[in-house]
């Protein structure tokens, strides 16, 4: 049996920040910046304050059955959940999405490849 690899992404929007909290957040958005968005087990948080108070947590994952992955969401999302909650940041709709990297379609240098291994 293969280990499979999971993205999840869960997105959400800031409600309810104080001023403090609304400071902090800004004074950190450079780490948070989505140009270094990253899917990593632990999570990485985006998010363009300044724009909108939407964020997204990136989570890498992984298991052995198709079925994992709804597990792997689950884990993503409390895992969000907790990061918030711990730094008393209120939020709202909270949603994942996630994808099973040996379900993606294969790119062009992908393909590229596999046909010349089978050549």
């Amino acid at each position: 049996m293969s280990t499979r690899t999971f993205r999840i992404t869960v997105r959400g929007v800031f409600d309810g920040l104080s001023t403090d909290q609304r400071a902090e957040l800004l004074a950190r958005a450079a780490e948070h910046d989505v140009l270094r968005a990253a899917f990593t087990p632990e999570g990485h948080l985006s998010y363009d304050l300044a724009a909108r108070s939407a964020f997204t947590f990136r989570f890498l994952d992984s298991g052995e059955e198709e079925e994992d992955i709804l597990e792997a969401s689950e884990r993503a999302e409390e895992s969000a959940k907790a990061w918030l909650a711990e730094r008393g940041y209120g939020y709202k709709n909270l949603r994942s999405q996630a994808e099973d990297l040996s379900q993606a379609p294969l790119g062009k240098r992908q393909r590229r490849a596999v046909a010349q291994k089978n050549v």
